[in-house]
């Protein structure tokens, strides 16, 4: 491990909810710890505030697309933290619709492998040059 990588544990389980435009509605007690944010400078915030610049924008414009047509998105994402550290997940974004009708999405994320780190950073890597 790098040193200004943080590393998920096992049981880490990160959560957040946002809006049809990316915009921060709800963040757990993990995705805060991770990302170094606090919680309030988070809600109202685009999720584009933990973007690391090493994930091709392609790989966004697949994740918008899948979630904007009513399917869920997995895939394996590099986030940056506010004092400038990063953490690799695998995520999990679905579409849905609250009870009061409001449309948005809701994002799960746990820990990469090694492996898994190593051969996305590999192949985002390529798709940059």
């Amino acid at each position: 491990m790098k040193e200004d990588e943080l590393e998920l544990t096992n049981d880490s389980f990160l959560v957040s909810e946002t809006d049809e435009e990316g915009i921060i509605r709800f963040a757990n007690e993990q995705f805060c710890k991770y990302s170094e944010f606090p919680l309030n400078e988070l809600i109202g915030k685009p999720h584009s505030i933990v973007r690391h610049k090493d994930i091709p924008a392609s790989v966004f414009e697949d994740l918008w697309k899948t979630i904007q047509a009513g399917n869920i998105w997995r895939g394996f994402v590099k986030n940056s933290t506010k004092k400038g550290k990063y953490y690799w997940v695998y995520a999990t974004i679905y579409p849905y619709t609250s009870c009061d009708g409001s449309k948005g999405y809701i994002s799960c994320r746990k820990k990469a492998s090694k492996e898994e780190i190593e051969k996305y950073a590999n192949i985002y890597k390529n798709m940059l040059k």
